[in-house]
């Protein structure tokens, strides 16, 4: 029996983890959800976007299942994501894009997984107004030897462990000479240690222009925490979009998996949310947990609805019938 925190989330997340848990429990894996709250529903209920009750069931844990948030605009905090993610030091931020099969999209040879820094580098909110009027504002990016030699080591193990055959650093050291040089530099010492995987370095702008001309040239890459955020989105684009982009978060002995779409009020209630992404993130937590059978089952039977393009909501294809729900079905015979 596995223990996981569950948090619904806002908007459409409800709906869709609720699809998600269904299809888990369907495949047979004993899981006791523990239900905590988290984004705007935790703070009309408890005052806060992140309750006390919540990180001390991810605390026991040390895995949870997570839905979109909302963080409330205004003071506090920044990010709930970036929240959990440097409390818990997830500094492994995993988001593979894969061509569908039923998916209409530019290319049909897109397979890369982006594994990006997830606690350093702008995102640590050291930032400041430098005058009284405000109109002159500085934020710093730190970039340490640790946290980009245990990213890079992370993206490497990932690729052999997986059968990836080339890895490929994201960087602007041509103009940020420390910090992204630091993180290259230590990207090119890493990689000494596994000659059975092929090494390149690319700057970030250059990656975005290669990835849209020609993607199958990638396979796994490394890169700090904004450009990571960036290049995955960038990557969803290329195989149909956010919907369909599972996200883990890592860490040395917690970890997180999430749908990386936001929590869309507009068609919340709706019953045409595309459950896809946050069902492959359950995937992922399945090969996490060591459930690799429920994961590969689970994997195929979405894979089958999604190619056969029926019993799938509205953004996947304009002319079917089916919903949220029907969707979540059709998996679960599929199973």
């Amino acid at each position: 029996m596995h223990n996981v925190t569950l948090i619904k989330g806002d908007g459409i997340g409800p709906s869709i983890m609720d699809v998600a848990v269904k299809i888990i429990d369907a495949a047979g894996v004993k899981i006791n959800w523990e239900e905590a709250d988290a984004g705007m529903a935790a703070f009309d209920k408890h005052g806060t976007p992140l309750p006390d009750e919540t990180l001390a069931s991810i605390d026991k844990n040390r895995i949870a299942f997570k839905g979109p948030l909302t963080t409330p605009v205004g003071g506090g905090f920044r990010s709930i994501n970036v929240a959990l993610r440097q409390k818990y030091d997830l500094y492994a931020n995993i988001r593979p894009a894969k061509t569908w099969k039923g998916a209409q999209t530019k290319f049909d040879d897109v397979d890369i997984v982006v594994v990006r820094e997830n606690t350093e580098g702008l995102y640590m909110g050291l930032e400041h107004y430098l005058t009284r009027k405000r109109d002159v504002a500085e934020s710093l990016a730190v970039i340490t030897k640790e946290g980009s030699e245990r990213i890079v080591e992370y993206a490497f193990k990932y690729a052999k462990e997986n059968g990836r055959k080339k890895v490929t650093a994201c960087h602007k050291a041509n103009i940020l000479k420390f910090t992204s040089g630091l993180f290259l530099d230590t990207a090119k010492e890493v990689a000494k240690k596994y000659p059975e995987i092929e090494f390149n370095e690319r700057i970030v702008d250059a990656t975005c222009m290669h990835m849209i001309m020609d993607p199958s040239q990638f396979d796994v890459i490394v890169t700090t925490n904004m450009f990571g955020d960036i290049l995955s989105d960038l990557t969803a684009g290329l195989v149909g979009g956010l919907g369909l982009i599972p996200g883990a978060n890592i860490g040395a002995d917690a970890a997180l998996f999430e749908a990386v779409h936001g929590s869309a009020p507009d068609i919340a209630g709706k019953n045409i949310a595309n459950p896809t992404a946050v069902i492959m993130a359950g995937v992922m937590m399945l090969n996490h947990l060591g459930e690799t059978e429920a994961a590969k089952r689970i994997k195929t039977a979405v894979e089958k609805v999604v190619e056969a393009s029926e019993y799938v909501t509205p953004d996947l294809n304009p002319d079917s019938k089916a919903g949220t729900i029907e969707m979540g079905e059709a998996i679960i015979a599929a199973l």
